[in-house]
């Protein structure tokens, strides 16, 4: 029985987590016998939230480890790269092109643009924060709303997106930081004094913080 309702490493690479309509389009190709159609797949964008002209590109890494294996050719902005949805003539930039026999990789297309939707999205609302912010120090506090499983790649993200520390034990390791915080509502209602609470903090945790 699953214990975490998420996708495992290898059920992701065998497009477990895909859209069932790519399972039947390779049904199809297969039994037609163009499967091995040669494609050039871009991943792009037609607009981002909040009408925002630019971008940052976040979870290459992931998607080089996607695709490791595959005979196929990827070329990708660089992680953290700015990218706008479109030229200057109005033409959708991709972010990464994957070419290659279709058989391939099709059935990860869903996997693909997951990862890359997922993080860039973290990524780029941080990076916006931080202007917001008039790039004073900004710190990543959001992975108690997002599922435990991805809690290092949010992080991560937001890093990459201009974070300055996450609060994550996970993904500040994942970073090579120490991770950010003081102390929850929980220590003081336990210890039942704000002012206690702060010195037993002080006393017992590490001045550094």
């Amino acid at each position: 029985m699953r214990k975490f309702h998420i996708a495992s490493p290898e059920e992701i690479r065998r497009g477990e987590t895909t859209d069932v309509y790519f399972q039947r389009t390779m049904e199809v190709l297969k039994a037609i016998g163009k499967d091995k159609t040669k494609v050039v797949m871009e991943v792009t964008t037609g607009g981002l939230p909040n009408n925002w002209d630019w971008g940052v590109i976040c979870g290459i890494e992931e998607e080089m480890h996607l695709l490791e294996g595959i005979p196929v050719n990827v070329y990708a902005m660089p992680e953290g790269s700015i990218f706008y949805p479109l030229t200057y003539n109005g033409i959708r930039e991709p972010v990464m092109i994957i070419e290659g026999e279709y058989g391939s990789f099709g059935h990860l297309e869903t996997a693909i643009l997951g990862i890359l939707c997922q993080a860039s999205g973290i990524a780029t609302a941080t990076a916006h924060i931080k202007v917001a912010a008039d790039f004073k120090p900004i710190y990543s506090f959001g992975i108690r709303r997002m599922h435990p499983a991805i809690a290092p790649m949010i992080d991560r993200a937001a890093y990459i997106g201009g974070a300055d520390g996450v609060s994550g034990v996970g993904g500040a390791k994942l970073i090579g930081k120490e991770p950010v915080g003081t102390m929850p509502h929980a220590l003081i209602i336990i210890i039942g004094d704000q002012r206690e609470a702060w010195r037993k903090f002080d006393e017992v945790i590490d001045r550094k913080v």
